[in-house]
């Protein structure tokens, strides 16, 4: 299963994370969605969400307007004036596409019934007209992430990584330096409804520094009593 879900997203072009800000299930909102492989991660459809958006580090939000198009409205009023800079995409019902000026608030909309084929292509679209082609290569040291292709390596070598500890990795070298307890890693990386205990993610980590090598295992760092840290980018050589 795992293997297969890294093949699909490797081959997936465009593939990254997509911030959900909904009260249902992706599921519900967008059934076609799950077939594309992307990161999905859900926030409920409240100005509560808006406060972390920024962290989850998404290539888009999608905003759910269908049971109550004028609530996701005023939401996305309020994202507008937060440093959430991703391109923000909207479902709702063609009925609604009137209602109020949603050119004011979002780049895209897609319909609920949108197939797999349509949402990949306006993804494609909107990345390019808002530019986003800079993003998709993380460093840290001799360390190269590509959120695009999920390909990554070590002073030139290519690792070969499973789709967790990819995610895994990716988040850290996001927050270089900021220290991550078990538990918040498990949530952030692993989802809030997952049930495994902390141990999953030491194993995960000690796998990543087996991966990475002797010569590069301190790029994460153990806190002792208190959880894992990316290096701090300022501390390494390129």
């Amino acid at each position: 299963m795992v293997l297969s879900l890294r093949v699909r997203l490797l081959r997936s072009p465009g593939v990254g994370r997509l911030a959900f800000l909904t009260d249902r299930s992706p599921a519900d909102v967008l059934p076609a969605v799950h077939s594309l492989g992307f990161d999905l991660k859900v926030e409920p459809l409240s100005p509560d969400s808006l406060a972390h958006l920024a962290d989850l580090a998404p290539a888009a939000v999608v905003a759910d307007a269908i049971p109550d198009a004028e609530r996701a409205f005023r939401l996305l009023k309020t994202l507008a004036s937060t440093r959430v800079t991703a391109p923000i995409l909207v479902v709702l019902s063609r009925p609604d596409l009137e209602r109020f000026p949603w050119n004011e608030v979002a780049d895209e909309f897609l319909d609920p019934s949108s197939p797999a084929s349509e949402i990949r292509v306006r993804m494609a679209m909107l990345a390019r007209r808002t530019g986003d082609s800079g993003d998709a290569i993380l460093h840290l040291g001799p360390l190269a992430m590509n959120t695009e292709t999920y390909q990554v390596t070590v002073a030139g070598a290519l690792l070969d990584l499973t789709y967790k500890e990819f995610e895994l990795l990716r988040f850290l070298v996001q927050h270089p330096g900021r220290v991550f307890t078990r538990t918040e890693l498990l949530q952030e990386v692993w989802g809030y409804n997952f049930y495994g205990g902390t141990r999953t993610v030491d194993v995960h980590v000690r796998r990543l520094r087996a991966k990475i090598g002797a010569e590069h295992e301190g790029l994460i760092q153990t806190v002792r009593g208190v959880g894992y840290r990316a290096a701090e980018a300022r501390n390494l050589e390129p």
